[in-house]
């Protein structure tokens, strides 16, 4: 039976015959709007260590976060066909060519170690970069990672990106004219961004020369800038219900390119960072309840996208 979404696990499993699992890597990167190069306190929603595993720490060297990451899953889960490392901190491009090479060879000197992931922001990377990673991509699976977060410049503004929409495009296309996979990421439910903002933004989105996206609705997380806003006007935020949300992403969907993957249609929030309580199923829980829903409207990713060929 056909799924109604394009799920990255079944790309996976056709292209490396079985389960690929994400390992996490802290290789101590910041970013420019941290370091007060663009600006200071990153962005306003962010906080690392809600998203990274207990085997991340910057201290420890690549190779031995990847290592013990390998054993923390193959005791937790099933064991894996093999391991993508995911330099995910901060901009993992944000750094001298000369270190960026060091560190990706690392990785991909590990052994089960079959690709990289790295997550970055579209002002973290340059022509000599993208040349190198170009060459990198032919010997291995590689994706380019950007946050996109959302379309809209007054939301980047707000929650303090440090870089508009229009860098982001631009990036994601050199990036995808290199031949490099070209991931992104959206988070939903935004301070200042309606319902209609949101759903307007799949159209935005469809045409650029993506090969994969993760959403997450919007989590507030302790300590974090925004939480204090969410906290001082909490009428400025409009945050989904579990309900609510899987409703929004199947009208959302529907409108996605059909061709791109989808590597998360939502985020888990560990409860102990939450500022308000987390919805509680696991990932792979919502995504079960999200592909029933799709069933029971008849609708699929791509239904209403707009046509390619035009």
């Amino acid at each position: 039976m056909l799924r109604r979404l394009n799920t990255y696990s079944d790309f996976l499993k056709h292209r490396f015959g079985g389960r690929l699992q994400k390992l996490t890597i802290d290789a101590g990167f910041t970013c420019p709007n941290r370091d007060g190069i663009k600006g200071s306190g990153g962005c306003t929603f962010c906080l690392n260590a809600a998203f990274n595993p207990s085997y991340c720490d910057p201290k420890k060297s690549v190779s031995q976060q990847l290592t013990e990451g390998i054993i923390f899953h193959e005791k937790r889960y099933r064991r894996a066909t093999g391991y993508l490392a995911y330099f995910q901190a901060y901009s993992n491009t944000y750094a001298p060519l000369s270190k960026l090479v060091s560190l990706y060879e690392e990785a991909l000197g590990v052994p089960g170690v079959k690709g990289i992931v790295i997550g970055t922001r579209p002002d973290c990377i340059d022509d000599e970069k993208l040349e190198y990673l170009s060459h990198l991509a032919e010997r291995t699976y590689l994706v380019i990672e950007y946050g996109i977060e959302s379309v809209y410049d007054e939301t980047l503004k707000r929650v303090n990106r440090c870089h508009s929409f229009a860098e982001t495009s631009a990036a994601i296309k050199a990036t995808a004219q290199k031949g490099i996979y070209t991931g992104s990421h959206m988070i939903f439910g935004l301070p200042g961004e309606s319902r209609e903002d949101m759903l307007n933004s799949a159209r935005v989105i469809s045409s650029l020369p993506l090969y994969s996206i993760k959403f997450h609705q919007l989590q507030l997380f302790r300590g974090t800038v925004m939480a204090e806003e969410y906290a001082a006007r909490p009428s400025d935020f409009n945050l989904f219900t579990e309900n609510e949300y899987l409703e929004f992403m199947a009208d959302y969907i529907e409108m996605l390119n059909p061709d791109f993957i989808i590597d998360r249609i939502a985020g888990e929030t560990p409860p102990r960072y939450a500022v308000v309580r987390p919805w509680g199923p696991r990932y792979d829980q919502i995504l079960a309840k999200f592909e029933k829903l799709l069933e029971m409207r008849e609708t699929w990713q791509g239904k209403f996208s707009y046509n390619k060929s035009a």
